[in-house]
């Protein structure tokens, strides 16, 4: 939850808290096969996460699709390569699994992270659009 919480955008709306909400999150995205929680350790501590989910498709001759996502590095290890080791590994794991396609989406004040994902071939293909249902 700290890594969540641990930049000027996820503190407006996360808490490092480990609520019931949380929790219930957790054990349904483990629980589930086309999810993964990927955790980066360094001196047993954990300095970076995300998640993959893998997501039959349509489109793209039926191809399966994976979506990185709640991409987080602790903020003293940014600019250390623990980020982009992460990414690497998530996008062989995507491959492993015979994905067409990884896709990630990130807030648009994210102007760091837009250069980081664009430094490891990613590109600005799609507009996206959200909408709260709560």
């Amino acid at each position: 939850m700290t890594l969540l919480a641990d930049d000027v955008i996820g503190s407006a709306r996360e808490t490092e808290q480990s609520d019931a909400a949380y929790w219930a999150a957790f054990e349904a995205i483990d629980a589930d096969p086309r999810n993964d929680l990927i955790v980066v350790e360094s001196g047993g501590e954990i300095v970076g996460t995300c998640q993959l989910t893998f997501t039959p498709s349509l489109s793209r001759r039926g191809a399966e699709r994976m979506t990185i996502e709640s991409v987080r590095v602790r903020g003293d290890q940014r600019g250390r390569g623990v980020g982009r080791a992460m990414m690497r590994w998530s996008l062989d794991r995507g491959r492993e699994r015979g994905c067409g396609i990884a896709q990630l989406t990130t807030d648009k004040l994210r102007t760091d992270a837009h250069r980081f994902y664009a430094g490891l071939g990613f590109r600005a293909t799609h507009e996206g659009f959200k909408i709260s249902l709560s």
